[in-house]
């Protein structure tokens, strides 16, 4: 396809530079069309049309939809720059798979599709009141017959986005207020008024959760955002989550609008996570990261072929149990990893508690040991800021 871009600083007098506002569009876009046109300035006083006379048409088309002789007007007297809109309607889809909600009336589509594809006026529309239809994977292309045999062409891509999920912040207090957004330009259904649908939030402390209400920040936005209110102490109800300091929140968006290669039946589930209580980097403090002998006796020196202990030590900050792994890794002065080991266990509150782990190094060089403390390997969420030191073996 030909992209078309909007020239503003020297403006040719045998041309017609036709421009959008986007590269590329969503299946449900407002497009604004720009063509920068002095030649059709005919009254300097006046604000004057292009596109809806036989001579010199503009269509606007979708691979299967067209408007013809769509008119863009003037934006003043004698700037020869001309302007209109549309609205991409898109096709017949369930966009939240919940067969209960969708247009209910004066659309073509089944019960439970989100969309009202239409296309109109098909003649003689404009500058504002054109609707197209679209499918999967489309194209906008707008001609403008400029003079006789000079037809000016531009074209846009339309095409689904894979959402996202995020937290406003990493970390919330217990008992505080989260705000989970969504992102996602497909689910701006209709671009001249605020969209709505709803995510699934859960706890540690509640799978089951609560459906939250995400709402446009606004028009033509495609962000979603929606508050949650958290409680240790009431069962979740509403936009109240229960959730206990340490827990895990998760948001999860069902995208069933996915680009190729994906097909229109796919659908994904996109996630956002936040912790609630203490910061996770607090949660364990692990300190005093040395490398001794089998004794534990702290070494000088090191020497290859030796059996060493890379120890640390731990403390629950939390007033609960805390599983944990902690974990060494130790790379070569190439950033090679060498040795991975790791060690899994639960620590009562404030329990402070020495965890080791051995290796035996097999060539002299320096080394980078580097210790973490993670929930477990099956849930690598860290609990504590990592500690590196260097050594040499000699």
């Amino acid at each position: 396809m030909v992209f078309s871009i909007l020239i503003t600083s020297i403006i040719p007098s045998n041309g017609a530079p036709l421009g959008f506002d986007k590269k590329s569009y969503t299946w449900t876009d407002k497009i604004f069309i720009t063509i920068v046109a002095p030649d059709y300035n005919f009254d300097k006083y006046l604000i004057d049309e292009i596109g809806s006379d036989s001579f010199n048409p503009i269509k606007i088309s979708t691979r299967g939809h067209t408007l013809d002789h769509y008119k863009l007007v003037e934006t003043g007297p004698s700037t020869g720059i001309f302007t209109g809109e549309v609205i991409l309607t898109g096709f017949c889809h369930d966009v939240d798979g919940n067969s209960e909600t969708g247009v209910k009336s004066n659309s073509k589509c089944n019960h439970g599709d989100d969309t009202n594809p239409k296309t109109e006026p098909f003649n003689n529309g404009g500058p504002t009141d054109g609707f197209i239809e679209t499918d999967n994977d489309d194209g906008i292309t707008i001609s403008f017959e400029y003079a006789e045999n000079y037809t000016v062409l531009g074209s846009a891509p339309i095409r689904w986005n894979i959402g996202e999920v995020q937290w406003l912040e990493s970390n919330y207090p217990t008992r505080g207020v989260g705000v989970v957004r969504v992102i996602d330009p497909d689910m701006n259904l209709n671009p001249e008024a605020i969209d709505h649908f709803g995510v699934d939030v859960w706890s540690a402390s509640d799978s089951g959760g609560i459906d939250l209400t995400v709402t446009e920040t606004g028009e033509m936005t495609g962000i979603f955002e929606g508050t949650i209110f958290f409680t240790d102490t009431n069962e979740s109800s509403g936009s109240r989550l229960r959730a206990v300091n340490g827990d895990l929140v998760t948001a999860k968006y069902g995208d069933n609008t996915l680009p190729s290669p994906y097909t229109i039946a796919d659908d994904l589930g996109i996630l956002g996570t936040t912790k609630i209580g203490t910061l996770t980097s607090e949660m364990v403090l692990i300190e005093n990261t040395r490398i001794t002998d089998t004794s534990e006796i702290i070494l000088d020196k090191i020497f290859k072929n030796q059996s060493i202990q890379i120890v640390s030590d731990l403390q629950n900050n939390q007033s609960q149990n805390q599983i944990f792994s902690y974990i060494v890794q130790i790379k070569d002065s190439n950033g090679i990893i060498q040795h991975l080991a790791w060690i899994s266990g639960s620590l009562t509150p404030a329990q402070r508690f020495s965890s080791g782990l051995s290796w035996i190094p097999q060539d002299s060089g320096n080394y980078e040991v580097t210790s973490f403390v993670w929930e477990s390997m099956d849930n690598p969420i860290s609990l504590s800021s990592p500690t590196s030191l260097l050594v040499n073996v000699n």
